[in-house]
């Protein structure tokens, strides 16, 4: 599988953002924030960060937010978001690879990723990294497509829960990535993180278990 470039998803800014914003993915972003606890005085890593809505969630609690994106112009959207807030002192974004982090190990009290490790050609490789930058003591959290999630799957899901317009559209474009590439089982994930170091592992099911919250103790 090819490595992706940042240019791809520059012109995907507004979908991106709007898709951050649906009831679906800002329902899955409320269970994951729910799920990472209490972000008071953290240091908070998201990688993958797209425009910086997950991120927003915590601002007011974290003592740092950084955001890094392989698109310069979702790290222009995010700083952006940040700026409106009047929250820019709290918050760094930057360009760069999740299989290449430029920050030291140990940097982090938090690191999340939503919606990329299963883009990447290695995930483990982008996996490693997060782990490799949080704190000992510290937690990794991931947002990943089960290996239910496909376009038949996610229109019957779309179909029970009566949603239409861009709620749809988005999630079936999610769906139909996800297929071509890569899906995970709750205990795929665990044996990958914990074969990178990670002490204890627990998953929450979303979107019907056509998704996975992943907590990774370090």
């Amino acid at each position: 599988m090819r490595k992706m470039q940042g240019e791809e998803f520059d012109s995907l800014v507004s979908f991106f953002d709007d898709m951050a914003r649906t009831e679906w993915l800002g329902g899955v972003h409320d269970e994951l924030k729910k799920a990472s606890g209490s972000w008071e005085d953290l240091s908070v890593l998201d990688v993958g960060c797209g425009t910086g809505r997950l991120l927003l969630r915590g601002v007011e609690e974290a003592k740092q937010l950084s955001g890094i994106d392989l698109s310069s112009e979702m790290v222009k959207a995010s700083k952006q978001n940040f700026f409106f807030i009047n929250r820019s002192n709290k918050s760094h974004f930057s360009e760069g690879d999740a299989c290449n982090l430029s920050f030291e190990d140990n940097t982090f009290d938090l690191s999340l990723s939503t919606c990329v490790m299963f883009l990447l050609p290695e995930p483990e490789a982008g996996m490693k990294e997060m782990i490799r930058v949080t704190k000992d003591g510290g937690r990794v959290i991931m947002l990943n497509p089960s290996l239910q999630m496909d376009q038949m799957a996610a229109f019957k899901y779309a179909k029970k829960h009566q949603m239409s317009g861009f709620e749809q559209t988005s999630l079936l474009k999610w769906s139909n990535v996800s297929t071509k590439r890569h899906r995970y089982t709750p205990e795929q994930l665990s044996e990958k993180l914990k074969g990178l170091g990670a002490k204890e592992t627990k998953h929450i099911e979303v979107l019907d278990g056509l998704a996975i919250i992943t907590v990774a103790e370090l």
